[in-house]
This record gives C-alpha cells, sequence and structure tokens, in this order.
C-alpha cells in the first residue's frame, strides 16, 4: 500500500503529527521501535509543565497558546485528565534575563502575569525559601499548569486511530529509500511505501541526520527527576503552583504534589552526553542523582526536602542552540524532519503537530515555523 504519509516515531511529536494528518484524511502510518507511551525516550516522566509567557524567547508564545488550545480540545476527547490548571510561578535574581523575558512575553501578547518582589513571593508561596543574600524578583501565570504525558500520547494514539491512521509498533525501521517522489521505508519486518515521510525519532535522530547527509549536531542527554515527600499544606497543588527557578546552581523546574505523589523537580541544565542504545536508565537512590536535586529543594524549598519516594530517568535531545528543527529536508522535499526539542518541546506537541500536519499537506498553517528551519545552520547539506 502506498501511503501519504508514513511518520517514523509514534512518541510525542510523531502521533500528534499523526492525528493532525489523518484528520485531514490523509492516509497515514507510524512506526514505532516501542509501543508508545513508555518510559525509553523523551516522553517519560508522568507530567510536563506548560508555560505560556517563555522566559526562553517571547517568539515561542504564539506556538504555546494554540498548544494550550489544543490541549484543551484534545481534553474534550479524553476522560483523563489531559490539563491541570495550577498556575506556575518563576523565580530568580533581580537582574534575571529569564524573568525579564516572562515579563516582555507577557505584555507583547496581553497575557495575566503577576510580578512580586522577595518579600510577596514568601507571602503568597511560604512554601519557598531565600537563603541567600541576593534580591529575588518572580512571576506567577495564572492560566499555565500540569500537563500528563501518558493521557496525552494515549488519547492522540487512539483518535488517530479513530481517523483510520495506521501504527506499527516494536517494530524499528532500519532504512529509507529515497526514490525522486516516494520513500520507501524499510523495517525489519517489510517495505512500506509513502509520498512523504515524517522522522521524529527523538534521541536517536542523529542516526538519520547521518543517513540523510545532514551535519546538524544533536546531542541526547541523560536527564533525571525525582518525587520527594513535601509538607502538604505547602506543597499540594490546592495551594502551590508548579515552579521555575533560575538559581546560580542551575536553572530548575518542578510541580506541586498533585494527588500525594509528592513534589517532583528536575533541573533542566543539566545531564551528560549518551548513547540512546546503551545508557544508564535507572534512577541512582543516594548518589549524584538524587543529590542535585535534593540540594535545590533543601535551599529552596526546605520543607518538600522529604523522603525521595521515587526517581526517573529521560532523554534530552539538544541542538547546538537549543531550539527546534521542523522542517523539510534541503534536497529531498519529501523528507520531513521534528527534531531536536531539547528539554523543552512536549508542552509544544499538539501545536507542532497540527502545524507540521498542514505544512506537509501544503496547507497554511495557523502557526509560523519559520524559526526552527534548517537554514539557520550553516552548512546543513555534507558536500556543500
Amino acid at each position: 500500500m502506498k501511503y501519504d504519509v508514513i511518520v517514523i516515531g509514534a512518541g510525542t511529536m510523531g502521533l500528534a503529527t499523526g492525528y493532525y494528518l489523518a484528520k485531514q484524511n490523509a492516509r497515514v502510518l507510524m512506526i514505532d521501535a516501542n509501543d508508545p507511551p513508555h518510559q525509553e525516550g523523551s516522553h517519560g516522566g508522568d507530567t510536563r509543565l506548560i508555560r505560556h509567557a517563555y522566559g526562553e524567547g517571547r517568539a515561542y508564545t504564539p506556538l504555546a497558546s494554540r498548544s494550550q488550545k489544543l490541549w484543551d480540545e484534545l481534553q474534550k476527547n479524553s476522560e483523563e485528565p489531559i490539563f491541570k490548571k495550577t498556575g506556575i510561578v518563576s523565580f530568580a535574581n533581580e537582574q534575571s534575563a529569564f524573568i525579564n523575558e516572562i515579563k516582555q512575553s507577557a505584555k507583547q501578547y496581553d497575557l495575566p502575569l503577576t510580578m512580586y518582589d522577595q518579600e510577596g513571593l514568601q507571602e503568597q508561596f511560604p512554601g519557598l525559601n531565600f537563603p541567600t543574600k541576593e534580591t529575588h524578583v518572580g512571576c506567577f501565570e495564572s492560566e499555565s499548569g500540569v500537563l500528563f504525558v501518558d493521557h496525552c500520547l494515549k488519547t492522540y494514539r487512539r483518535l488517530a486511530l479513530e481517523e483510520e491512521a495506521e501504527l506499527l509498533v516494536n517494530n524499528q525501521v532500519i532504512d529509507l529509500v529515497i526514490d525522486q517522489d516516494t520513500v520507501c521505508v524499510v523495517t525489519k519486518d517489510g517495505q512500506h511505501t509513502g509520498k512523504q515521510v515524517v522522522i521524529a525519532t527523538g534521541a536517536w535522530q542523529a542516526q538519520w541526520f547521518e543517513k540523510l547527509k545532514l551535519e546538524v549536531k544533536i546531542t541526547p542527554k541523560r536527564q533525571v527527576f525525582g518525587w520527594f515527600e513535601a509538607d502538604p499544606t505547602l506543597f499540594d497543588a490546592s495551594v502551590f503552583p508548579g515552579f521555575t527557578a533560575e538559581t546560580k546552581e542551575g536553572l530548575f523546574y518542578g510541580f506541586p504534589s498533585i494527588d500525594g505523589s509528592g513534589v517532583k523537580v528536575g533541573r533542566h541544565d543539566y545531564g551528560e552526553p549518551v548513547d540512546p542504545n546503551s545508557f544508564e536508565r535507572d534512577f541512582a537512590y543516594n548518589s549524584e542523582d538524587e543529590r542535585v536535586l535534593r540540594s535545590f529543594l533543601e535551599k529552596w524549598m526546605p520543607k518538600a526536602a522529604g523522603q525521595i519516594k521515587k526517581g526517573k530517568t529521560c532523554l534530552y535531545t539538544m541542538t547546538t542552540d537549543e531550539d527546534f528543527i521542523i522542517d523539510q529536508h534541503p534536497d529531498h522535499k519529501q523528507v520531513w524532519l521534528a527534531a531536536g526539542f531539547s528539554g523543552h518541546g512536549f508542552k509544544f506537541a499538539s501545536g507542532i503537530g497540527e502545524s507540521l500536519a498542514d505544512r506537509v499537506m501544503n496547507k497554511e498553517s495557523p502557526i509560523d515555523l519559520s524559526m526552527f528551519k534548517l537554514n539557520r545552520f550553516s552548512n546543513v547539506t555534507k558536500g556543500k
């Protein structure tokens, strides 16, 4: 059978893109080496934050807003929670460019944002502690919150199949044969031909860049996060929001205790480069994995630094500028690439899936994805 589009990698971006393609009546085949959702790639770890006023760059804000609208629409098709509005507090020293960018993003796009000085932060969020001599400032986004990863992916998977997309799981793609007008996708179990292909294989994308002769560096990194027992009067989701914290030790993020889960915390600017096929997947208790998380809590949220309840790992796939790659191959226009989401892509998956599907189908997209094009890198293709 000849498909309109074959999606290689049915994880976060692949399932969302596959669904929005099938919704446009494309004949879609999605292929994954595992059986999503799973804990092998970048979407492990139960929850993700979604922020709208974006400290990493206000250019992301329209995509965040569109993604939120689509997550809300997805909720209507799921009996399980997709999104929980907890709000998000962000804090840093008063000179922080990160906080300033959040402020400017909210101003430019007319988003609700409450600014706090250090005294206001401690009064509004008494679980926070400020032990250093620096003066801190913060802001609170009331409309932001938490996405439930498995529920999001399961819903996209179900809806894609209801739209008559096909899904092959536990089926590794081993080769691509690109002709003038088609792409033959070779798996361990057979061959499948499509008019176009979307490659969204997360931490395994580097092998496809090499195969496709793209001189673009992406680096898989092992990341850790853990859930810690916390004082429920200070850190339950009914009284405490999600958070991001820019400190001298690093950029941390976390979640309130949801249904007694404990406070979840991770460090964004952390992790070691790894081979995604052979790295330590288990969280190491009573070692550096736990230490980097516990030390943050002990300093900034001491009443959340209780016994660790569980820890997990996942994979980041980093670009050199930490912006995404969403584009056509420069030499093979039937090959689309979605990669390098650099540890902050999940929140945008709905918006990216919709907009990428529109581009593949040669339709106008509600979101401009041009900032994610390959041509921002020099010498993209080998031999040129």
